[in-house]
């Protein structure tokens, strides 16, 4: 074996050009220019190309008047993404809303007790006792449950007067009704009739709460989900394009998919997600196995995930997509 043989293994060579840009990141030399440094993130590599791609397609939805679907998970609400979910749908960019019942709990309670900033590394016995609910490093005091079950008794009372059975929609529309608060993401829907779609209703306090009024008040009431399955699809397939955004996974991401495959499936797609593909779990699915089942449209360009937490890159997307 002679040196030029390992010379050209470790060093293999290559006349070939590669017809793409070149990575190059944002030069922080001189006055900072936002709309420049979120340009940069096309040629900066890895997720952060990955969300300059989400911001160009959700700017595709909106040059096609796609009907818009944004689905997220209650740890959304939980956190300062609330404000980002809040303001667009105040301002007319999404047109319907795919969440867990968590989201719609801790909704209301932040119109009038804050959530507060807590620590990750936290003695999870001495909060317990102390009456602390400790999402990551977010904590909620239980006098928010206390308050929120009056609130609700109250709430549950009207929305059943006429009505025994109701569906999740018309609970989210009544509920938001009912709120003083801008920033509520449910009296935005409501007020900016935006259904809110929530098939699990059941599982966070207000499923709890519905349980206690059951038992205790009015043994005829019920959530019946069917109804807005049907509204989900039809709705799905009068629009001429929809456009998908989901921040997070689970059940919100998946219902949103499977009413676009009565359509044919979602035309643009936007994943954010932690989720892992290796255990073949929805959450972890990224976009070109929904592909596979006719949940998202098949073009190369219009679908993309970003494989981050949802805090460092949603405020990004919602500023690079829609605010500018």
């Amino acid at each position: 074996m002679t040196e030029d043989d390992t010379h050209d293994r470790v060093v293999p060579g290559s006349d070939e050009a590669i017809d793409s840009a070149d990575v190059r990141g944002y030069d922080f030399d001189g006055a900072f220019d936002f709309d420049e440094f979120l340009d940069a993130y096309a040629t900066t590599g890895f997720q952060a190309t990955q969300l300059a791609e989400a911001i160009d397609i959700a700017e595709e939805m909106q040059e096609a008047d796609a009907t818009v679907y944004l689905t997220f998970t209650s740890n959304i609400v939980s956190s300062g993404l609330r404000e980002a979910v809040a303001y667009l749908v105040r301002e007319g960019f999404v047109d319907v809303l795919i969440t867990t019942s968590g989201s719609l709990t801790e909704d209301v309670i932040k119109t009038a007790k804050p959530f507060k900033m807590g620590s990750w590394d936290a003695d999870e016995g001495e909060l317990r006792e102390r009456g602390i609910n400790r999402l990551g490093n977010i904590y909620v005091p239980s006098d928010r449950y206390v308050w929120l079950e009056q609130y609700l008794y109250d709430f549950f009372e009207d929305f059943f007067a006429e009505e025994k059975v109701r569906t999740p929609t018309a609970f989210a529309r009544e509920l938001g009704a009912t709120l003083d608060d801008e920033h509520s993401v449910l009296k935005q829907a409501a007020d900016n009739d935006v259904p809110v779609y929530c098939p699990a209703l059941t599982d966070a306090e207000v499923g709890n709460f519905l349980y206690y009024y059951r038992q205790g008040y009015d043994k005829e009431v019920g959530i019946e989900i069917l109804d807005d399955y049907d509204s989900l699809i039809q709705d799905g397939l009068l629009a001429d394009e929809t456009g998908l955004i989901a921040v997070g996974g689970g059940v919100p991401k998946h219902h949103a998919i499977m009413t676009n495959l009565f359509r044919g499936g979602a035309d643009y797609v936007v994943y954010i997600s932690t989720g892992m593909e290796g255990d073949g779990s929805l959450s972890g699915a990224p976009p070109n196995e929904a592909v596979s089942w006719g949940k998202v449209k098949d073009h190369d360009t219009n679908y993309t995930q970003v494989e981050a937490e949802a805090t460092l890159v949603f405020p990004l997307l919602v500023a690079g997509a829609f605010k500018n």
